[in-house]
């Protein structure tokens, strides 16, 4: 029976998150745990790069983390976005974050439906027009440059923000009692394992979402019970739902 289920996310900030639903619907507790930090690059570091903001006329968002720093280096440098600004994102979810920061028109603002870059391409591709400006994490492999060179899209690469770790205190170690871990990127997988080290997954049910996700969970041998986006489920609240469902029903 799953009671207690570790999110590897910030808590929500929004009280209509779907998780407190799935809490008040199946009687479990949602533990919002991070297991990595993600920093921005100050206004400096970003000079460095020598790239300049305004020289592009849409901008490629992957994740939130993207959007949020992508618009905190602005205001730090003092540019304003000019109004016209297009917005290619991932996915949905990530395309309607962008109203934290500007006005959202369907004119300006476009998505893919599976949350791949490879999938938001084509539509890029539309736009051949645009000079696009893709914000990064450091670290990051040459996967996105190669698919828009294939397309003869103009763009630049640029890194905005940085993973770090969020290491497990000695009180959490002990406390580490749950019934289901839900991962959100292969960095994840790998700071359990130096967290713990000789961790055993038992009855523990595992989630994950995204591809790549999914692959580095199933490369350390561990068995998944839900993946996410699907056709059928874009989100891992939808997809934990109908576990969750189909664990009371057996």
């Amino acid at each position: 029976m799953i009671k207690k289920i570790l999110i590897s996310q910030p808590q929500p900030t929004s009280e209509k998150s779907p998780y407190y639903d799935i809490e008040k619907a199946y009687g479990v507790q949602c533990i919002f745990r991070p297991f990595f930090k993600v920093e921005g690059l100050n206004a400096k570091e970003f000079r460095n790069q020598k790239i300049n903001i305004l020289d592009y006329t849409a901008v490629v968002f992957t994740s939130r983390h993207a959007i949020d720093n992508f618009f905190k280096l602005a205001k730090e440098m003092r540019i304003t976005i000019p109004e016209d600004m297009k917005y290619f994102c991932v996915i949905e979810t990530i395309a309607l974050y962008i109203q934290k920061y500007v006005q959202y028109r369907k004119r300006k603002v476009f998505f893919g439906t599976t949350g791949k870059i490879a999938d938001l391409v084509p539509l890029m591709a539309k736009h051949k027009e645009e000079k696009y400006l893709v914000p990064m994490s450091e670290g990051h492999n040459e996967d996105v440059t190669k698919l828009l060179d294939a397309k003869k899209l103009k763009h630049q690469e640029c890194i905005m923000y940085r993973t770090v770790d969020n290491d497990f205190s000695e009180e959490e170690k002990k406390a580490f009692d749950y019934d289901m871990v839900v991962f959100f990127s292969p960095m994840g997988v790998k700071a359990l394992y130096k967290n713990f080290p000789n961790f055993k997954q038992d009855k523990i049910k595992i989630g994950t979402f995204g591809q790549g996700t999914a692959k580095a969970a199933q490369d350390e041998g561990l068995v998944l019970s839900l993946q996410a986006p699907t056709p059928k489920y874009p989100s891992m609240t939808s997809a934990m739902n109908a576990f969750l469902r189909d664990q009371e029903e057996d």
